[in-house]
């Protein structure tokens, strides 16, 4: 039986005009679970800006964002920038306003073992990762500091982050640096109105993954791998971030919500035989020959 479908896409869970003339920054809103995130912001009123390297992903978050009767922004950013950072809130602000909520997405992953990752791989993946949220964090809260007024701040991390990560080490890494920072930033900055949480997504098939990455995940039958007996919506995403930075979570700060079925805190009492990574991957490459 599993856990029931949530209500179908396009159902509000907030009452609609929660996020009426706020300003919202996705990084990497235009793909996947950042796309499905600034959705639902925009569904409940709020200005998104779709931050991205690539115009064809800020094109298609805007597009996205429009569709569901919001107001969207597309907006030049490599995160990994601090001084990029800068120059693209100074571009929000003059046009949009004020940015009042911050979603650190923008992520890079692949699937390479520790062994063969160069140094390049390694430093890349931390660099947008762990770096690029807390140099968009910093820049976002400099700014509500000194207007005086207090925000929010919701970053995606993964559940690896407690667990490992064989074969993503570099990624697992850096979302378990994301998991502590967000601990260390809710404290500091929660005098000043401001909350810093993260959220840790499960499984939410969507067709941007990394063509490596895309086929490590892919099974026959990926809803019953999971406790709940199925994978999640993307809405179910964005329903969970716009609670987060929204009044009705203003208590909320410092926490990491895992939105994944229980999927991973699953054991099983009769484990099944260790596969060595290499090999792993060795079969999944030799199965998409």
């Amino acid at each position: 039986m599993g856990l029931p479908e949530p209500p179908a896409l396009g159902t509000a869970m907030l009452p609609l005009g929660t996020y009426d003339g706020q300003v919202v920054v996705v990084t990497g809103g235009g793909t996947g679970l950042g796309k499905a995130i600034a959705v639902e912001f925009a569904r409940l009123g709020a200005a998104v800006v779709i931050a991205s390297r690539s115009e064809e992903h800020q094109a298609s978050g805007v597009a996205a964002v429009e569709e569901a009767g919001g107001r969207g922004l597309g907006v030049a950013l490599d995160i990994r920038d601090p001084e990029a950072i800068r120059d693209a809130f100074d571009l929000v602000e003059a046009t949009l306003g004020p940015i009042t909520s911050l979603v650190n997405n923008a992520a890079g992953n692949f699937p390479v073992l520790a062994e063969n990752m160069s140094p390049n791989a390694w430093r890349t993946v931390v660099d947008i990762v762990l770096n690029g949220t807390f140099f968009c964090s910093t820049e976002f809260a400099r700014r509500r500091i000194e207007a005086q007024q207090g925000g929010a701040i919701v970053n995606i991390g993964a559940t690896y982050a407690w667990t490992g990560g064989p074969s993503t080490a570099h990624s697992a890494a850096a979302k378990a640096g994301v998991d502590n920072l967000t601990k260390s930033l809710a404290v500091e900055w929660a005098p000043h109105g401001i909350r810093v949480n993260c959220l840790a997504p499960g499984l939410f098939p969507h067709g941007d993954h990394h063509e490596a990455l895309a086929r490590v995940r892919r099974g026959t039958d990926r809803d019953a791998t999971v406790p709940a007996q199925r994978v999640g919506e993307l809405h179910e995403l964005g329903w969970a971030a716009t609670y987060m930075c929204s009044p009705f979570a203003v208590y909320l700060s410092g926490h990491t919500l895992v939105l994944d079925g229980a999927n991973w805190l699953r054991r099983s009492l009769a484990m099944p035989t260790f596969v060595p990574v290499a090999e792993q991957l060795a079969a999944i490459e030799a199965r998409q020959q």
